[in-house]
Formats: structure tokens, C-alpha cells, sequence
């Protein structure tokens, strides 16, 4: 009688624990047809786009794709890289831990230097900075070591087929990088300008 009753309660947590992953799996079913209805747009909703970082000023989009690229820096293993990309001079010093919004300070001086260094070129000057933040800019620009790179040849003879020779900035010890790519498309997409 004893090894009966056992085998009942066994069976009852039995039945109970399989009542209760029903339960569990149902409710996660709910929850994720709410979360895709909360997604599909209607057509009263904003479209995607509207929403999203392009309703950012252009400066804002480069900050942002800098920062998702770029990632975090810490100054233990990343010397002489900081923050967000922002490279260590000689006379700078900086505690072992750096704030987010003194980083973003770094980085939004950074690129606007590199903004005023290529302010001739106009409309591509955000981009071209851009690029120069992750590259150095001489080697758009040019100096003793690196010649003018074509992308700037083009924009200034005033032509916009320019996407090819920007994309080319993905190699990496001769090498293009697939990642290094998907940064240059992106911004293409979010800073360039027909």
C-alpha cells in the first residue's frame, strides 16, 4: 500500500510539473505574438526610417556609428587608444577610468577637428572626417609617406562616383577585412551625401 501511494504522489508532481511547463510555454507564446504585434507597423505608424537614426542631425550619425564601431577603449589594453578611438598625445593625461561623457567630449572634438581639417571639401567634409578618424588623414590627404588618395582626387575634380574608391579604405595590411567593409558602407548610407 505504502509503494502505491508513492506512485501516486510521483505521478500527480509528475502530472503537475508537465501542467506547469505547459503553462510556461504558453505564456511565452503569448508574449512573443504581443512583442511582433507591437512591431508591425500600421499604417498610421511612422515608417522605420522616420524613426530611426537618420531623424538624427548628420554629426549626431557619426558620433553614433563611431562609437558602435569603434567600441570601448580602455587605456590598460588599448594604449595609446582611449574612450572611443580617441588617440593619447604627449601632453594629454588621463585617469585609468575614463567617463562615458568625457570620452564622448573626446570624441566630438576629434571629429571636429578633422571636420575643420577637410571644411574645403563641402559636403563631404563630415564623411571624409569620418573616415579619418578610423584611418588618419593623411592617408586621405596625403603627406611624404602616402600619396593623395583617389577618393579626394574625385571629390575634387567634383565627381560622386565615389563609393568604390571609399570602400577601398577596408584594407588592412593589404587585405580587405569584412568587417572593416561593413563600417565603410555604413557610412556611406548614414553620411553621404549625392
Amino acid at each position: 500500500m505504502p509503494s502505491d501511494k508513492i506512485s501516486k504522489r510521483n505521478k500527480m508532481r509528475f502530472m503537475t510539473g508537465k501542467i506547469r511547463t505547459y503553462i510556461i510555454l504558453a505564456l511565452l507564446l503569448l508574449c512573443q505574438n504581443i512583442m511582433a504585434q507591437n512591431k508591425t507597423p500600421t499604417p498610421d505608424s511612422p515608417s522605420q526610417t522616420d524613426l530611426g537614426i537618420f531623424a538624427l542631425p548628420p554629426l549626431e550619425r557619426a558620433v553614433r556609428c563611431i562609437k558602435y564601431y569603434e567600441g570601448w577603449h580602455d587605456i590598460k589594453r588599448n594604449y595609446p587608444y582611449i574612450g572611443w578611438g580617441h588617440r593619447i598625445l604627449p601632453h594629454e593625461k588621463f585617469s585609468k577610468n575614463l567617463t562615458y561623457q568625457h570620452a564622448d567630449s573626446l570624441l566630438r572634438s576629434d571629429l571636429t577637428k578633422l571636420c575643420a581639417m577637410f571644411r574645403k571639401y563641402g559636403k563631404d567634409s563630415l564623411l571624409l572626417a569620418v573616415l579619418a578618424y578610423n584611418v588618419g588623414p593623411y592617408k586621405i590627404l596625403g603627406n611624404k609617406r602616402f600619396p593623395k588618395s583617389r577618393l579626394l582626387q574625385k571629390i575634387e575634380r567634383g565627381l560622386r562616383d565615389i563609393e568604390k574608391d571609399y570602400l577601398d579604405f577596408c584594407r588592412w595590411r593589404g587585405k580587405c577585412i569584412p568587417s572593416i567593409k561593413r563600417r565603410r558602407m555604413t557610412e556611406l548610407q548614414l553620411l553621404y551625401i549625392p
